[in-house]
């Protein structure tokens, strides 16, 4: 049983690493600044960070060891999430991106202006 769940636990790490780096892509589009950096090839880690602008920061990262989102605004730590909560909040910045349209269109947070 454990080794399955030890299985499937690289799984779903690898599954989130590969969804980070389609966001930091679809991010850039947007004219965000955007990366996501991983450690060798198996995608067992991740590093994602976004600007969306004003000095404001989101940073996510994932490993074997834990899940985290740390958001900043002019260097300072306004809310850190781990787990489950920090997916939830993951979800919600990619829900932002699909309801905003093309990048000069909306008013939506993740927008760029024109």
């Amino acid at each position: 049983m454990f080794l399955r769940l030890a299985h499937q636990h690289r799984q779903f790490v690898q599954d989130l690493v590969m969804n980070l780096q389609a966001l930091a892509i679809v991010l850039e589009r947007r004219g965000y600044p955007a990366s996501c950096y991983t450690c060798g090839d198996q995608m067992n880690s991740a590093s994602f960070m976004v600007s969306l602008g004003d000095n404001h920061l989101i940073r996510f990262l994932v490993s074997d060891y834990g899940i985290t989102w740390t958001e900043m605004r002019d260097d300072r730590e306004l809310m850190k999430l781990e787990g489950a909560e920090a997916i939830n909040q993951l979800q919600e910045l990619a829900n932002l991106v699909k309801q905003s349209a093309p990048a000069c269109s909306g008013n939506k947070a993740l927008v760029k202006k024109c």
